[in-house]
């Protein structure tokens, strides 16, 4: 569901979970606030009453926006003023529009992992040959990369084969706006 609200003379169009920026409201951080100034509701292409409709919000942060410098000039005049200003904002996040609540994401499963790990640990390894490397996801980020080749020495110490880059050719300079050359006879103006 989505809502367009109107708060310090701007709209904005919301839906639960989404973090706007509006103009400066009375509140700390953590406090829930309301906004009755809905000018549109809808699901999808379908448009709902905004009678009595209200966007439940809560307040993220205060903060102040980016520095705008104000310049003023006269020429002729010696007269230059200089000031900034700071816009005080605060940063909301819509947790429902009407009846309709923010649905949390669900987080992905972590527990297995461990629970897996503390597995693979009880178990002794029968040899060194037999031991696959464990290829969970959680397991394959911290793994070091084998040799490929551990038992042909020439495999292993053998540099890595680079392409070798074409050598450009030579293009012959274009004499359209090339000055003249070296020792070349130069036409004076006075010679007729």
């Amino acid at each position: 569901m989505f809502a367009v609200v109107r708060t310090g003379g701007k709209q904005y169009r919301v839906a639960p979970g989404d973090k706007i920026v509006v103009e400066k409201l009375d509140g700390n951080a953590g406090d829930r606030i309301t906004l009755g100034d809905v000018l549109l509701a809808g699901n999808g292409s379908d448009l709902k009453s905004t009678e009595g409709l209200t966007v439940a919000a809560e307040i993220v942060a205060q903060a102040k926006a980016d520095k705008v410098t104000v310049f003023k000039k006269r020429r002729r005049h010696n007269y230059r003023r200089k000031k900034g200003h700071r816009q005080q904002h605060t940063i909301l996040r819509i947790v429902a529009i009407g009846d309709h609540k923010e649905q949390k994401k669900s987080a992905p499963k972590t527990e297995a992992a461990p629970a897996e790990a503390a597995k693979n640990a009880a178990a002794p390894a029968k040899s060194p040959k037999a031991a696959k490397p464990d290829t969970s996801p959680a397991k394959v980020d911290a793994q070091l990369t084998e040799n490929p080749a551990p038992d042909n020495p020439k495999a292993a110490a053998a540099p890595k084969a680079t392409p070798k880059k074409d050598k450009p050719t030579a293009k012959t300079p274009s004499t359209k706006n090339a000055a003249p050359a070296k020792g070349a006879a130069k036409k004076s103006p006075k010679a007729k």
